[in-house]
């Protein structure tokens, strides 16, 4: 282990600054509007579309000339929809949806008073079917878009929000919409044309009623919001925003959703109320190896004569199985979708995890490593020298110290021996469907390596240049302990240990419940905790993380902190600037079907 002095990251000023929990919700800068019919001329003045070569998804979705009028905005629009559900019908992205139900509270408005957590993967074919990850092979494909009742009570239904990915699966077209132009409007970099869409008379239950943009290079819709109507009698149809990215060329593909319902105003009688996000990723994940694949590959005999070139030893055999496991663990991980590729926010956490050890002369046989797992719920946990952690935890972490606090945990468990998974060096233990990862995975600690773990962090932390900072590490958990009852589902570990225990009562690192600052909501500079989605962004194509780069947004109320709450999407739209010959690209424009037929004229 290198002595060399500890290098601090810079997370707090760029990354983790605590005023800047708003700072990846960019507000899109609207266009005047425009008085226009649905015959009006456009006359857009499109960005020349990025060059691509011959026989690619750019090449086959750009339009070759710019539409001329609405009617032709429209009709190019419902061609390039059903191009989008052609392309995407090999795909099985997954898709999370982490729902909070409210209550309202006279200082801070809505609050969440309990919550439900969905994770499955779609099967994007003729009709949208969806696995789920925390149920034993359970299909959703005949619940209905919204929540059913029950006995008065209400149900959501998960596929209810993976439906919100489309306007309509099936007849997206003129013979059953009717569109109406509104006006121009810029949506980050992207200019686009929003139209509302209403169904026609007698065009059936269930149908599209809302607003569409339409982006004016290619004409696809980049943004629907709105609902579904008419509604069955025992069934409810709740909003939706839908957003989409420009992920690979020629295709925006459905990346975000938000549904919100309920009214709080006085007098105001709603039945239910909460706010729900859905995150869709993966969609390159399963990808068809060519048979050709090692046909260009050769190796040489080669002959090591170095001293690693000699037999283990008992122990170095025993430290290379856990490394295998652990291999074997982030790999499957990683293919199942629930763990980000390498990148730049695990180089983050492991300079974090450095300054640990150089402080405390760690000298570890092998370097600790750090990943990011792509769901919401809170949770960590460490499989051989790998430490894992989710998310949803990194969004929610006020600042350095607090980040260097949650890692401290799982260093500690490393550095005291509490090797878990070293199991899964056998690799067929590794053959199991994705469904079925949280069943064959789990990497919990018993109760007395948990309590040696925390005093162990504790000492890690006080001899850390995390020392002085600890203020608002105390300040998260006593937020986290204060919201906890309500939070059951974002605080349920799938495969480390929770937080809390059944009744919502911290176990972990208790002991920091009793020092620091008193949790004060009233104080507008004190940030205990971030909202979800306030920290990490992610590629829904090829899941990639990054850090959300972003100006400071002032706090100005109480309401405005929403610590560990749900929040409506507003991501900055812009082109796809990556090399259309990548193999996503091809993929992509492999799997893309004819561009269908203009639809019908208009009535």
């Amino acid at each position: 282990m290198s002595t060399s002095k500890y290098v601090l990251t810079g997370f707090l000023a760029i990354a983790l600054s605590a005023v800047a929990q708003q700072a990846d919700q960019t507000t899109s800068a609207q266009a005047p509007a425009e008085d226009a019919s649905a015959t009006t001329v456009v006359t857009p003045t499109p960005a020349q579309p990025q060059a691509a070569p011959q026989g690619s998804a750019a090449t086959k979705a750009a339009p070759a000339t710019a539409a001329t009028t609405m009617e032709d905005v429209v009709n190019r629009a419902i061609a390039r929809e059903h191009a989008l559900m052609d392309m995407l019908k090999t795909r099985t992205p997954l898709v999370e949806t982490y729902l909070q139900n409210l209550k309202p509270d006279q200082k801070l408005g809505a609050v969440p008073s309990g919550d439900h957590y969905f994770l499955g993967r779609m099967d994007l074919g003729e009709g949208i079917d969806r696995r789920d990850y925390l149920s034993k092979d359970e299909s959703f494909q005949k619940s209905l878009r919204g929540g059913v009742t029950k006995l008065f009570k209400f149900e959501y239904q998960p596929m209810g929000f993976s439906w919100m990915i489309f306007a309509d699966r099936q007849d997206f077209d003129r013979a059953h919409y009717d569109f109406k132009y509104v006006r121009r409007e810029f949506l980050g970099d992207i200019r686009c044309l929003v139209f509302d869409v209403t169904p026609k008379k007698d065009a059936g239950k269930g149908r599209f009623l809302g607003r569409v943009w339409i982006e004016d290079e290619a004409y696809n819709i980049v943004r629907l919001n709105g609902t579904y109507a008419p509604r069955p009698k025992n069934a409810f149809f709740f909003h939706m925003d839908s957003w989409r990215l420009n992920l690979i060329p020629g295709y925006w593909v459905p990346a975000y959703i938000y549904s919100e319902e309920g009214d709080f105003s006085y007098g105001a009688k709603d039945r239910m109320a909460f706010k729900a996000q859905s995150r869709i990723w993966g969609y390159d994940l399963k990808k068809e190896v060519k048979a050709d694949e090692l046909s260009s590959i050769r190796v040489d005999s080669v002959k090591d004569e170095s001293a690693a070139a000699e037999d283990a030893s008992p122990l170095q055999a025993q430290r290379e199985w856990q490394q295998q496991a652990e291999d074997n663990v982030m790999e499957r991980l990683q293919a199942s979708g629930l763990i980000a590729p390498e990148g730049e926010v695990d180089r983050v956490l492991q300079t974090v995890i450095n300054n640990l050890e150089v402080t405390n002369n760690i000298d570890l046989p092998r370097p600790v490593r750090a990943r990011v797992m792509l769901t919401s719920p809170l949770e960590t946990f460490s499989v051989g020298n790998v430490i894992v952690v989710s998310r949803g935890l990194i969004d929610t972490l006020p600042d350095e110290a607090s980040l260097a606090m949650v890692l401290s945990h799982e260093l500690a468990h490393i550095v005291l021996g509490h090797n878990l998974g070293s199991k899964f060096a056998f690799n067929d233990r590794m053959l199991f469907s994705d469904e079925s990862t949280y069943s064959n995975f789990g990497f919990r600690h018993n109760p007395e390596e948990e309590t040696a773990a925390d005093t162990k962090a504790l000492d890690l932390l006080k001899n850390s240049p995390y020392a002085q900072k600890l203020d608002t590490a105390t300040l998260y958990m006593k937020q986290l302990s204060e919201r906890a009852p309500q939070l059951s589902a974002l605080l349920t570990a799938h495969l480390g240990n929770n937080f809390t225990d059944a009744k919502g009562t911290i176990t972990r690192l208790s002991a920091l419940l009793q020092t620091g600052p008193a949790l004060d909501l009233t104080k507008l500079d004190q940030i205990a905790a971030l909202p979800l989605g306030g920290r990490v962004k992610m590629n829904a194509w090829d899941d990639h993380v990054e850090l959300i780069k972003g100006a400071p947004v002032a706090i100005t109320s109480v309401r405005d902190k929403m610590p560990f709450e749900v929040t409506p999407f507003f991501p900055r739209l812009a082109r796809y600037t990556g090399s259309a010959t990548t193999d996503t690209a091809t993929a992509a424009a492999n799997t893309a079907a004819p561009t269908p037929p203009n639809p019908a004229p208009s009535n």
